[in-house]
């Protein structure tokens, strides 16, 4: 019974790290408005910004650029690229956000 779980907490992660293969090879500069939030539980909590119509997702090596402006608007420059997520029967599942080289421009 163990084993089963590590094999399948295994195969999770090996999956999980394919992810990025299914993504955009577009990446493209963009400035974007919105309130910086945590979501998600720990250990896996993320930062996202918030904006009108779209949540763009700060690459965990970011996080310490925006960690202390939490709950507040900020405008950033930054790389978008996105991730098409798939639900477990191959249909399509939308698209996830990302944005990756922030500089800040305003708190």
């Amino acid at each position: 019974m163990i084993k089963n779980k590590i094999c399948y907490l295994i195969l999770f992660f090996f999956l999980l790290s394919a992810l990025p293969a299914l993504g955009s090879k577009e990446q493209k500069a963009i400035q974007v408005t919105g309130y910086v939030r945590l979501v998600g539980s720990s250990p896996l909590a993320s930062l996202v910004i918030s904006g009108e119509n779209r949540e763009w997702y700060i690459e965990r090596e970011e996080h310490s650029k925006l960690v202390d402006l939490q709950q507040q608007a900020v405008t950033v420059k930054g790389t978008e690229y996105y991730i098409d997520l798939v639900f477990a029967n191959g249909d399509p599942a939308g698209r996830q956000y990302y944005l990756k080289n922030i500089k800040i421009i305003s708190p």
